[in-house]
């Protein structure tokens, strides 16, 4: 199969490209030449005239399962989501629960323009739960990576707490045989383990050891409740085991000083800024992370609590650290910079190449790169909400939004055509997540009532 994408302007986040009036031409699953003079008289040709042509946007950190509880934590900080969610409603979740939560939420992601997801999975307390996940995944037909993780129930008499229980290696080993067996498939393994802020040290060692062992991306929480080993980082250090397969996300709690070291050692960094300022965990370290050398991916995290567009996450990421930054120079010199502190070409990196990064993925997508996955989004520019058009990148990050995310590919295959998602069966996926989402807030609440 061939492609030639034409007529838009295309926005490669590949700085050695640039950006402008190409051509892209798509062979199979790659993208095989850029460039203004680019032709393929024998290619299917794709008009993009009127739209901004860019790569695949990546949601580096999302709970997809919870999608059947959109709206539920819109009020909630962290204490009672922490109480109602993993300690409550995630523990009524069937497997069936988890295939259409995450598919819907999936498919939603194709819609908004996301073609590769970060996954992060700990609502799976039997393999048949991680199955059914994973299966949801599969039939949306996003690029993925699989995080699989643990639940946080309360324990129960006589049970060990869940920060004293390491990742449990037979399934691990059970999804690289049966579901994982190549890593160039479009849906991969990773592990969402706890780290050291939410779990003992011993724990923590285990779990980035199995992770290394089979060399998988550990993903874990650094934010919200004091931490359980706040030496750990440092301990972690000492053992080698923290680089670029370490995937932080949140990191509110660490200090300058480990954020240091963490990016001196190619650790990634996962950045949720709404979630993190409606729940409480503190300012996102978007500028912290700046001057330390790195930069942010960035995550929806929680759909029970925001919506689910990168537009709008990317959006929130800048204007936040934006506002931190005019305030810090009004104390320091009395008056604003000249310029804005973080340019919308840097926000558009966090939700692009630095989510490939974060997932291990920056060989495979986020730019429009020659031998990169054909993972493309067009942008209908040309109509009330995005003209005129004056620098593409500031209006694709800053009047972006579902409504203009006209055409998406995932590895050269059409996931949405003009404006239109195909896949066929949605009315009935939605409505079987109507009665998922419905089915376990009535037993939350009966639950509630019975216990006073």
């Amino acid at each position: 199969m061939k492609m030639l994408i034409t007529g838009g302007h295309v926005v490669t986040m590949d700085p050695a490209i640039g950006n402008g009036r190409f051509n892209l031409l798509i062979e199979n699953d790659l993208i095989v030449a850029v460039g203004p003079q680019v032709q393929a008289n024998d290619a299917e040709q794709l008009d993009a005239t009127g739209c901004i042509v860019i790569p695949g946007l990546i949601n580096a950190h999302m709970h997809t399962w919870q999608t059947a509880l959109r709206g539920v934590a819109a009020n909630w900080t962290l204490p009672t989501y922490f109480r109602s969610v993993h300690a409550g409603l995630a523990t009524l979740f069937n497997q069936d629960d988890l295939y259409i939560g995450t598919l819907v939420g999936a498919l939603n992601q194709l819609s908004l323009g996301t073609t590769t997801l970060g996954d992060w999975c700990h609502n799976n307390p039997t393999p048949e739960h991680t199955d059914r996940a994973i299966d949801g995944l599969l039939e949306s037909g996003i690029r993925a990576v699989y995080f699989h993780g643990s639940p946080k129930p309360d324990p129960k008499p006589g049970q060990k707490h869940f920060s004293e229980i390491p990742h449990p290696r037979s399934e691990i080993e059970r999804l690289l045989k049966n579901r994982f067996t190549s890593r160039d498939a479009r849906v991969t393994l990773g592990m969402a383990i706890l780290g050291p802020h939410y779990s003992t040290y011993e724990v923590a060692e285990h779990d980035f050891l199995l992770a290394a062992e089979y060399e998988l991306i550990a993903s874990m929480h650094c934010a919200g409740l004091e931490p359980k080993t706040p030496d750990g980082w440092e301990r972690l250090a000492e053992r080698d085991l923290l680089g670029p397969t370490t995937n932080i996300v949140h990191g509110n709690n660490l200090s300058d000083a480990q954020l240091r070291m963490m990016i001196g050692r190619g650790v990634t960094f996962s950045v949720a800024p709404e979630t993190e300022m409606t729940q409480g965990h503190g300012h996102p370290i978007t500028g912290r992370l700046r001057d330390a050398g790195g930069a942010p991916s960035l995550g929806v995290d929680l759909e029970s609590a925001i919506a689910g567009d990168m537009f709008t996450v990317a959006r929130v990421a800048l204007a936040s650290q934006r506002a931190l930054d005019n305030a810090q120079a009004r104390v320091d010199s009395g008056q604003l910079p000249s310029h804005s502190t973080i340019s919308t070409s840097d926000a558009l990196s966090w939700i692009t190449i630095r989510g490939a990064e974060a997932l291990g993925l920056q060989d495979r997508i986020g730019s429009l790169t020659p031998g990169k996955q054909a993972d493309v989004v067009l942008i209908r520019a040309d109509g009330l909400s995005m003209r005129p058009v004056h620098d593409p990148v500031s209006s694709v990050l800053m009047q972006g939004s579902a409504a203009n995310v006209d055409t998406v590919l995932v590895a050269g295959e059409f996931k949405k055509r003009a404006g239109k998602l195909l896949y066929e069966q949605l009315e009935q996926r939605l409505d079987e997540l109507d009665a998922s989402g419905s089915r376990i807030n009535e037993r939350f609440a009966e639950l509630a009532t019975s216990t006073g």
